[in-house]
């Protein structure tokens, strides 16, 4: 079990970086294509147009699944943000109680708005919601990555949560994968 969770947080990794590559991808294309038809403009011949419509739009919508693809990965890595000064100078038994407090808020809020995501993403689906954008994409598109980012989420908090209960991990940074 410890092999496949470790393997989806990985996957979700993997997506993010993806979406992160594709919109590099994507913007070095939009400038090369921008300096070409300047370089042709100026030696006199005519714009090809190589623009892409609504590539910031498209940018807009890989950021949002590279950022809840690769939830699931940085928690299991120990990678989100948090405050350990206070949390260190804790004796080792309140330690405890902490993460296993702040993983439960953590669950419930996650749990909250993977819910609630996707039934926006549901009723996107059902009323057809489209981008207002130059080009039109389905908003239960993104909206499904989202909600998949999320629930890779609240797959990795309760893994947190059983390890910090039954002593598997010691706190929340303990939590990356032995490789």
């Amino acid at each position: 079990m410890r092999r496949l969770l470790d393997s989806l947080y990985r996957f979700g990794g993997f997506v993010s970086a993806l979406q992160l590559i594709a919109i590099m991808v994507m913007i070095v294309l939009q400038v090369l294509g921008r300096l070409i038809d300047l370089v042709l403009l100026a030696v006199g011949f005519d714009s090809l147009g190589l623009q892409v419509p609504g590539l910031a739009e498209l940018a807009g919508f890989l950021l949002l699944g590279a950022t809840f693809s690769g939830l699931a990965y940085t928690l299991s890595v120990g990678g989100h943000i948090r405050v350990d000064i206070v949390h260190r100078a804790m004796p080792a038994s309140v330690q405890k109680g902490l993460d296993l407090l702040v993983t439960v808020m953590a669950l419930a809020i996650t749990g909250y708005g993977t819910w609630y995501c996707a039934l926006l993403a549901w009723d996107s689906y059902d009323f057809g919601d489209v981008s207002i954008g130059m080009v039109p994409v389905p908003l239960w598109i993104p909206q499904v990555v989202m909600v998949a980012g999320l629930v890779c989420l609240l797959i990795a908090l309760l893994d947190a949560l059983v390890g910090l209960a039954t002593g598997r991990i010691s706190h929340l940074k303990d939590e990356a994968p032995q490789e």
